[in-house]
């Protein structure tokens, strides 16, 4: 497979202050090649992050894309920058799930893919400071929004003949969590398996990508900064450009026998594996 782009990160890991190793992170994403030509996909979240990058290939790969977000001017930059829609939306607010599915069938003369991304996580430091209102905010867009947008787009997929779905999970989904953020995101793997289940005779897919922590506004770490870590099984987090490589490939029709999957990008650091420490 020829090779769009090779890129690098170099990374320092400190250890109670002195340079003990360098963290190199090699991405390489492929060429386009069309994949998604012709599908009409929205992307909730586009505007920055994992939202941007993904929208990005989207596009590169021949989609034509609505980017969805809460900041008017981020969105509208984004989407000069890609040559694609926008609109404002927020997530956690139901009522506007419906117009908002209208206005980007009309703008994309259809639907055919909805990516469930938008996300928020307030890193409570344990169970006993989560409020409430941290509950509420972060159960009311990753789970509750989610929930209904996806209802919404689904409707209108099953009405014209099929599409997809792909969440934006975590790989805190695939483990025991106190927080509303990992809980969030285990019961949306759960919605994923339980829809694909369901649609698959009407010509639906559902999967859910669940990265490790990736560069972003949300995580604090930033492409161009340290990507060292100790937390995972590289060594490093992961950059939006490789998340959004395997989101492309899950929506393309080459993965048009993978439905009810979630495809944990995080190098297997979540592997309960019998000797691990």
């Amino acid at each position: 497979m020829s090779i769009l782009a090779y890129l690098r990160r170099m990374a320092s890991f400190v250890l109670h202050g002195t340079p003990v190793c360098r963290v190199e992170a090699r991405v390489f994403t492929t060429a386009a090649s069309r994949k998604l030509h012709g599908k009409r996909i929205v992307v909730t979240g586009g505007g920055r992050g994992l939202g941007l990058a993904m929208a990005r290939k989207f596009v590169a790969e021949g989609a034509k894309v609505l980017i969805a977000g809460r900041n008017a001017d981020t969105l509208r930059r984004a989407a000069e920058e890609l040559g694609c829609q926008w609109a404002v939306l927020d997530v956690a607010d139901t009522d506007a799930h419906a117009p908002f599915v209208a206005r980007a069938v009309d703008g994309l003369g259809g639907l055919d893919v909805l990516v469930n991304n938008a996300g928020v996580s307030l890193h409570e430091p344990t169970f006993l400071d989560v409020t409430p209102q941290t509950f509420d905010a972060q159960v009311g867009v990753n789970l509750r929004g989610a929930f209904f947008l996806a209802q919404h787009a689904l409707r209108h997929m099953l009405a014209n003949g099929g599409g997809q779905l792909l969440f934006v999970s975590s790989e805190t989904g695939e483990t025991a969590d106190l927080r509303p953020y990992g809980l969030t995101k285990a019961a949306v793997n759960s919605l994923v398996r339980g829809l694909a289940h369901a649609y698959a005779p009407h010509g639906i897919r559902v999967n859910a990508i669940a990265p490790g922590v990736t560069t972003s506004d949300m995580t604090g770490f930033s492409a161009e900064g340290n990507l060292a870590c100790t937390f995972n099984r590289v060594g490093r987090v992961y950059l939006p450009d490789e998340v959004a490589e395997a989101a492309a490939w899950l929506l393309s029709d080459a993965a048009g026998c993978v439905s009810g999957q979630v495809l944990t990008l995080n190098n297997a650091n979540t592997v309960n594996a019998r000797w691990k420490q």
